[in-house]
């Protein structure tokens, strides 16, 4: 190697045979530069290339987006919105029903102790029970309520939020689906050429306003407000002019189908009886509930 103070070309050993200078560091280094080189040399340069985002995320987006834009014209020109509903409008008629089916559970579970007081009060108001009252009676009853209100009896009685909502919710869907089928046939005795598709897009349409309804009073439940109970009611019986909108939103092809007055009374006996159901299920949640009141020592200490 060439030593680096004199240029000699040393054979080996530590120092130059000429000058004396100390070879060993100059080997050190070297070795050093040269694998650096050779390790920069040999990795490839890879270039940094920005994430992109998830495509189910992008998707979730896109889908968000184009049903609040759905949803709010349907609020605003709920008629032409419906008439314009094809089969592309399928997924968002689809979110439209199942928003409305677990509007209602969560709107009953977050509202169910209001419910109660307004029943219990309306109880106290009939005149076989108000006229033997004593005023002191109310009293007490005004101050129990608002105990009700400040206390948290769900923690207490152990009333389950999933199971409570997901099934009656599921429960509704499936009531709804069978409304919606027997308005799809009704349409069809009625001569009405149309894909279950289509029908489905515009019937979930014209359930907009419902939904929207149920959705103010789910707001309103959630702020401990008792008007919520009018906005339940009015959501869950304009189901009601669903059905007669979407029949006559169809063309009938010919005169010889079922008259369609006809066949909206077909679908409101359906629709009586599905409600019956689901009535049937929720008061059978509010028998549960009563009972685990009564058997909870917690509750009763509280009182």
């Amino acid at each position: 190697m060439n030593c680096s103070n004199c240029g000699h070309l040393n054979d080996g050993g530590k120092f130059c045979v000429k000058c004396g200078h100390k070879l060993q560091e100059e080997t050190a280094v070297s070795q050093t530069a040269a694998a650096s080189e050779y390790q920069s040399q040999s990795q490839p340069q890879t270039a940094y290339v920005p994430q992109q985002p998830n495509q189910r995320v992008r998707q979730a987006k896109k889908v968000s987006k184009s049903f609040f834009s759905y949803f709010t014209e349907g609020i605003k020109n709920p008629t032409a919105t419906a008439h314009a509903a094809g089969e592309s409008q399928f997924l968002n008629a689809l979110i439209t029903v199942i928003l409305y089916a677990l509007s209602i559970p969560i709107m009953l579970y977050v509202g169910w102790k209001l419910l109660l007081i307004q029943f219990v009060r309306s109880m106290f108001k009939l005149p076989i029970i108000s006229e033997e009252l004593a005023p002191s009676d109310m009293e007490d009853f005004n101050t129990g309520t608002d105990l009700i209100k400040a206390t948290d009896i769900n923690s207490i009685i152990h009333f389950n939020f999933t199971d409570f909502v997901f099934k009656q919710g599921i429960f509704i869907f499936i009531g709804l689906a069978v409304i919606i089928g027997a308005t799809y046939v009704a349409a069809k005795f009625g001569k009405v050429d149309v894909s279950f598709k289509e029908f489905f897009s515009r019937f979930g349409t014209f359930m907009i306003i419902p939904t929207a309804l149920l959705l103010i009073g789910l707001v309103l439940a959630f702020l401990h407000v008792e008007y919520f109970s009018y906005f339940m009611n009015f959501g869950l019986l304009s189901i009601f002019l669903v059905v007669p909108f979407t029949i006559a939103s169809f063309k009938q092809n010919g005169t010889n189908g079922l008259d369609r007055i006809y066949s909206t009374l077909i679908v409101y006996v359906v629709i009586t009886i599905v409600l019956t159901f689901i009535a049937n299920g929720l008061g059978e949640e509010a028998k549960t509930i009563i009972t685990r009141m009564g058997n909870s020592s917690e509750l009763n200490d509280l009182f």
